[in-house]
């Protein structure tokens, strides 16, 4: 054998690899969009119920520490509920500066594209 003979058959494993990996990752591409909505939506669930719930236990036990009735419990049960709130907004701006940069970046691709077409043919 050759020199060249391993080098060549290294560079065709290498383009084997890559045409696997580019098949595997449109295809996982695919399934992760298709579980992103659902999984955004219970993360804000989430958030939300653990705000209440935190400051739902906060209230609980600094009414049971001062004996001073469900006043804290309301108190910190409405600070959790807004403070879920908040999170789930912040969430939701995140995944649209997101959505935003996906769909600027398919815009710049396809303008991309038109404009260098444009430029082959002149």
């Amino acid at each position: 054998m050759t020199e060249t003979d391993p080098r060549r058959r290294l560079d065709e494993l290498e383009k084997k690899l890559a045409a696997r990996r580019a098949a595997a990752t449109g295809e996982k591409a695919h399934h992760e969009e298709h579980y992103s909505q659902a999984q955004i939506a219970w993360r804000m669930v989430t958030e939300m119920v653990a705000g209440l719930g935190i400051g739902f236990g906060i209230g609980y036990g600094l009414d049971r520490f001062l004996d001073t009735g469900p006043w804290f419990m309301l108190v910190f049960t409405l600070l959790g509920i807004a403070a879920g709130i908040n999170v789930m907004i912040r969430t939701a701006r995140e995944v649209q500066v997101k959505q935003d940069a996906r769909e600027a970046g398919q815009k710049n691709g396809a303008a991309g594209a038109t404009h260098e077409g444009k430029q082959d043919g002149d």
